[in-house]
């Protein structure tokens, strides 16, 4: 019998928590969806990206990764291993003053987000056109790997995207 991977479950756990959000309280619209093998590497990707409904200025991108190590390490069951998954997530967003819109930015999410964050904001422009805005992608990544043990934290996590997503559509 198929035993499924840390991998699959959480993202199972992650998709239908988002999709609840989506189809049953109508909070978010899922604009993507991406679920991958990458064989040169063989690694799994699962990326899920949505808005807030009515407020599509920005929007959240939840990341899931796991490697052939944590995927190895788990399917043959050493002993010694940890196997898990990382979790990234970017928000991206048009930030016209650069300075003042990504300080207010890094001091909201480091209000947001647990001290165990890597937050970064990496600014983007179209070459060749006037560059009244910029694209703002803001990741949030976290520091350690997650497993099962943690699916009951989704909820309280997805709190936070959307609260997020309320503070930067301010900003």
């Amino acid at each position: 019998m198929y035993d499924p991977t840390i991998f699959e479950n959480l993202k199972v756990a992650i998709e239908n928590q988002v999709y609840d959000l989506d189809n049953l309280e109508r909070i978010i619209d899922i604009t993507n969806r991406d679920d991958r093998m990458d064989f040169s590497v063989m690694a799994r990707d699962f990326a899920i990206e949505f808005t807030l409904v009515d407020h599509d200025n920005v929007t959240a991108e939840i990341v899931l990764k796991a490697s052939l190590e944590d995927l190895a390490a788990e399917i043959l069951e050493k002993p010694d291993a940890n196997p898990g998954c990382f979790l990234i997530l970017r928000f991206y967003k048009q930030v016209q003053n650069v300075t003042e819109q990504c300080k207010n930015i890094e001091l909201a999410l480091n209000g947001i987000w647990e001290e165990d964050v890597y937050i970064t904001q990496t600014l983007s422009f179209v070459y060749g056109h006037e560059a009244s805005s910029y694209m703002n992608m803001i990741e949030v990544v976290f520091n350690h790997k997650i497993n099962e043990d943690h699916i009951s934290e989704i909820p309280e996590f997805l709190d936070h995207v959307l609260e997020t997503l309320v503070v930067l559509n301010d900003i």
